[in-house]
Parts: C-alpha cells; sequence; structure tokens
C-alpha cells in the first residue's frame, strides 16, 4: 500500500522519470524520506515534512528551495557536473509548486538524488572535519548576499538565549524537589554564566554582527562526500532561517568535537577534541575569509561555547519539565546529556588558549 501511495505522490512531480521502486532512508528523526529509484537515473528523494514539528511547512520549503535556486545561479560558471552535485536541486509538481499536498495533510517535496554520495555520522579523522567546514563555509559563502528578510523563522527562537533561559526558569519553579536536587550543581552554573552567554545575542541584536543566512543544523551528516571523502554538497536544509554564522560554526564544532556521544555516562571519556577543532575551522575560514568581519572571526570560539551551553541548559531544562520534549530511555537520560555537555564546556574552556 505505501508503495502505491509513494508512486502516485511521486508522480504529481514533474521530473520525467518512470517509477521503479523505493527504499526508506532512515536517517533523519523528524521526518520519513524515500530514495525513489526510476528506470533510468537520475534516481529522487521524496520527503514528506513532519507538519506537527514545522508548523509553516509551506514557508519551510520555500526557504530551501530560494536559497538552492539562489546558489545554482552562483554555480552557472561551473561545469555541468560541479552544478548538479554543488547543490541540492528540486522538482516542482506539474502544477508549479514546491511541494505537493496529499489528501491527509502531509507536505511533500521532491529532490534530485546526488549519486555516488556518501555520509559520516560521527568524525573519525582530520581530514573530515576539515572537509564539513570547507563545505558550510562555502554554503554561507554563497549564501551571503541572500536577502534574509525573504526567509521565515522555521522554529522561532531557536537560538535566541534570552528565551531559552525564560525556559529554564519557568521548569526550575515547576520542578520536583529530587529533580531540583540532582540538578543543583548545573543550575547554579546556568545562573553564573547568564552574562556571557548573551553577548552573541546582544551583538547580533544591537546590529555589531549581521544576519545572514545560517543552516541551523550542521552536524557531519549533513555534508554529503565522494568515496574518496572529499566534500561535496551540504543537505538538509528544512531548518534554513535568518542567524548568525556562529550558531552553525558553533553547532557543528559541538557535534564533531565531542570524544563520545552526546549521553556518555562515563564523562572521563568526554573531551574537545581541539585537533578537529583547528581542521574544521581551517576549512570553514577557507571560502569565508573574504566575508567575515574582524568582529565575527574573534567570536568563533564563543559561538561554540554558546553552542554547548544552550543544549546543555535545554536538556536541563527538558529534565526539570519531566522529560516532555526529548526522547528518554530512562529517568535520568536528560540529566546525563547535561553532564555530558556541561563536561565537555569544561574541557573547552580548559584549552582555551589553544583554541584561540
Amino acid at each position: 500500500m505505501i508503495e502505491e501511495q509513494l508512486k502516485y505522490i511521486f508522480n504529481q512531480f514533474d521530473h520525467k522519470g518512470e517509477y521503479k521502486s523505493f527504499k526508506e532512508l532512515a536517517s533523519g528523526h523528524i521526518n520519513d524520506t524515500y530514495l525513489i529509484k526510476t528506470v533510468r537515473k537520475p534516481y529522487f528523494v521524496l520527503q514528506r515534512i513532519n507538519h506537527g514539528v514545522f508548523k509553516d511547512v509551506p514557508g519551510l520549503i520555500e526557504n530551501k528551495v530560494a536559497v538552492s535556486c539562489h546558489i545554482q545561479k552562483k554555480l552557472e560558471n561551473k561545469s555541468k557536473k560541479k552544478q548538479e552535485r554543488g547543490v541540492l536541486a528540486f522538482a516542482r509538481t506539474k502544477g508549479g509548486s514546491a511541494y505537493y499536498r496529499g489528501h491527509e495533510g502531509n507536505y511533500w517535496n521532491l529532490m534530485y538524488f546526488i549519486d555516488k554520495s556518501v555520509t559520516h555520522e560521527t568524525v573519525k579523522s582530520g581530514d573530515i572535519a576539515y572537509e564539513g567546514g570547507k563545505l558550510m563555509g562555502k554554503f554561507l559563502m554563497l549564501t551571503k548576499d541572500f536577502d534574509v528578510n525573504k526567509l521565515i523563522e522555521v522554529i522561532p527562537k531557536f537560538h535566541d538565549m534570552s528565551f531559552r533561559y525564560t525556559q529554564f526558569e519557568e521548569a526550575v519553579t515547576k520542578a520536583s524537589k529530587e529533580r531540583l536536587e540532582a540538578s543543583k550543581e548545573y543550575i547554579k552554573i546556568i545562573n553564573d554564566s547568564r552574562q556571557e552567554m548573551h553577548i552573541l545575542q546582544s551583538l547580533k541584536e544591537s546590529g555589531a554582527i549581521r544576519t545572514r543566512v545560517t543552516h541551523n543544523d550542521t552536524k557531519i551528516s549533513n555534508v554529503l562526500f565522494n568515496k574518496n571523502n572529499k566534500g561535496i554538497c551540504v543537505i538538509d536544509t528544512d531548518t534554513v532561517m535568518p542567524g548568525i554564522i556562529h550558531y552553525d560554526f558553533g553547532d557543528a564544532i559541538r557535534t564533531i568535537c565531542n570524544t563520545a556521544a552526546e549521553d556518555e555516562t562515563n564523562l572521563e571519556l568526554v573531551e574537545f577534541n581541539v585537533d578537529f577543532y583547528k581542521a574544521y575551522t581551517k576549512g570553514f575560514l577557507k571560502h569565508m575569509k573574504s566575508s567575515i568581519s574582524p568582529l565575527e572571526l574573534k567570536y568563533l570560539p564563543l559561538g561554540a561555547k554558546t553552542m554547548i551551553f544552550i543544549m546543555a541548559l535545554r536538556f536541563l531544562t527538558d529534565y526539570l519539565n519531566g522529560d516532555i520534549y526529548y526522547k528518554t530511555k530512562y529517568p535520568d537520560h536528560n540529566l546525563d546529556r547535561t553532564k555530558n555537555q556541561f563536561k565537555l564546556l569544561q574541557s573547552l574552556s580548559n584549552q582555551l588558549s589553544k583554541i584561540e
């Protein structure tokens, strides 16, 4: 039954392909994504956007299509192969829309599959970190002149520190005595860090650091590589929206430079990998150096600290709220994630002179 449904939806798009088979791609946690194989290449990626998580799905899809079209224009002087592999490309419906809405209310978009590509869930070498940084820096460089006023805010206040502190303070007032007691060390750290953790937001709001297109989900698995581990392009642009480069840089560093999983309970295993930091930063600045201001450059290390901190803050807030947002496998799962992120932050801080 699902195959007939997918075939029907696929054929609502103007793609010139003949359906052959499908395969579910299980890499995402929010949306349903399928590889659609056709009789002749190219193949396609059909994606159902979760309208329970994202409140304005048409806006989300228009965001990523507009950004992709902008990058495509920048690549017009490149070879056809580099144009096709350098950015996600979207097929429109036969009616000219960027998405198809099914009778059940689900929204679907269709992308051209980039063949002979691989992804990495974790970073095992400095070369992978470097290539990841290079691709993300190139994405930000190619979109530096995109009018961010044309983008909707897909997740309002996603990296807004004041908003996250307000959520945290509300959670503290409602939390059980047991969870408050278990969290007291980290509650103190959060309260003591308030001033430093608002620096980037203040610079953004004052206009000292400019708002531009940001990806907002820069884990290494959202970069495509070829089989020789050279970067191809950035993918999963569902959360493209206005922001500052420190969000993208910091979130990538948070996930790339942790020597353990983010819920590892043996904190001795959690360290900040400075070598991966250096490799990622070198790649990131390869394309960004011409469009990054001295002030933006100065605060890149704080971007890393801030993004690690904001995740710790969100994990602890959810723990105090009784685990209502993140999926948990056991009662203290969110507390363990909090401890993990604060250990990572401590390890970064201890090596700050090397990083700066």
